[in-house]
């Protein structure tokens, strides 16, 4: 018998899915990176304690929007406590009337007025099963640095996939400097993309207080050569795009 011939790509082909479709989305490639530094990004919640992959993409019902990015964004960090009230998925913003609000509906409100962010949590951050969506859902939202005390080694590496910039305290007690809404610059992202990361380095992040009070904190990052490509084109899917 003849052995039937190996299956060859079609690029013209189309891809349609129903634009009423609550389940399968197109997904759309992030942007580039294309500053000399982060400006203006605020804290979206400072998390205590253990943040697990379900704690930032639940499981459960959600499983049936894995192919819908925008749907089940919706259940982004809301398994997370927020350190400064012990309260879970319940944030405030900085221009807010003071009403709590969820992780991933304070997440939509910056992201539509262009309000990037980044995420303050402890130990082992990522833990569980390789969940990608922990990270892609993370970046849809507007994140761009997770800072945190430990990764998880998995979570990590899917982090700066997305082209999200994970990094870790120099001095854990330096959590304790950082608050929910606090204003923060970066200093040392284009020193890391110039050099190509060279499999580690250190960033300065500039956290600017409600009282305008200034504190430098020393992070590490363990980008390599590719993975500061993946940053700076957006993220891996864009690759040299």
């Amino acid at each position: 018998m003849t052995p039937a011939p190996n299956p060859q790509p079609v690029p013209e082909a189309q891809i349609i899915i129903s634009p009423t479709s609550d389940r399968l989305q197109v997904l759309e490639p992030f942007s580039r990176f294309t500053g000399d530094e982060f400006t203006n990004l605020r804290v979206l919640v400072k998390v205590k304690g253990k943040c697990t992959t379900d704690h930032i993409s639940a499981a459960g019902k959600w499983l049936k929007y894995k192919g819908h990015l925008e749907n089940i964004a919706n259940n982004t960090l809301i398994g997370a406590m927020n350190a400064e009230t012990d309260e879970v998925n319940v944030v405030y913003d900085y221009e807010g009337d003071g009403k709590g609000l969820s992780i991933p509906d304070l997440g939509r409100r910056w992201k539509s007025r262009g309000q990037e962010w980044l995420v303050v949590a402890e130990h082992n951050y990522g833990e569980g099963s390789a969940r990608e969506h922990a990270s892609l859902q993370v970046r849809y939202l507007g994140g761009r640095i997770v800072l945190v005390k430990s990764f998880a080694r998995i979570h990590e590496t899917n982090l700066k996939k997305q082209g999200v910039l994970p990094l870790t305290f120099v001095d854990e007690k330096d959590y304790d400097l950082i608050n929910a809404c606090d204003e923060v610059d970066t200093q040392g992202i284009r020193e890391m993309i110039n050099s190509g990361g060279q499999g580690g380095g250190e960033v300065v992040l500039k956290v600017t207080k409600k009282n305008g009070a200034v504190k430098e904190i020393r992070c590490r990052h363990t980008m390599s050569k590719d993975q500061v490509r993946w940053f700076v084109n957006g993220s891996a899917i864009n690759r040299d795009v």
